[in-house]
């Protein structure tokens, strides 16, 4: 596979690597604590809590990618801000909704759900920190100077 033009995209597959991994791990610590405070649906609400907190960063992620692949286009900046900023404010009022529904049914332990939650949050904060600082990308990139294709230099 050839290398990729925009030097955003192996952080940002790294940065969806790395949080499945860590929302895995999330998960089964949250998944025995919530079985342990209230049974079956304790697991079941730090499943969706996990779930919730890895879906909306990771459509970040995935939104750059998606948006990378018009690099090089004339409209490239406005295709990719168009489509960050519309999934940005889908995914808000999403947020929104999918908490209303999710805290109006039954069987969720909002402890549980809300501490599987932030602990997914917060680890995708470090997962976010943590492959920004070991990438190794030039101050300054995507940029073709001229005389860069000029084969005599």
């Amino acid at each position: 596979m050839a290398p990729s033009p925009v030097s955003s995209n192996p952080i940002m597959r790294n940065v969806l690597l790395w949080s499945a991994i860590m929302s895995g791990a999330v998960l089964v610590v949250t998944g025995v604590i919530g079985v342990v405070v209230s049974g079956t649906d304790g697991l079941w609400s730090a499943v969706l809590g996990t779930v919730i907190g890895f879906l909306f960063p990771a459509l970040t992620a995935a939104t750059i990618l998606f948006a990378n692949r018009f690099f090089g286009t004339p409209n490239y900046l406005v295709i990719f801000f168009g489509v960050f900023m519309g999934v940005f404010l889908v995914k808000i009022l999403a947020f929104i909704i999918a908490l209303n529904i999710v805290f109006g049914l039954d069987w969720v332990v909002r402890g549980v759900l809300y501490g599987a939650l932030m602990a997914t949050a917060i680890g995708s904060i470090v997962v976010d920190i943590a492959v920004i600082a070991k990438m190794r990308i030039p101050a300054v990139s995507d940029v073709r100077l001229p005389g860069d294709d000029d084969p005599e230099v």
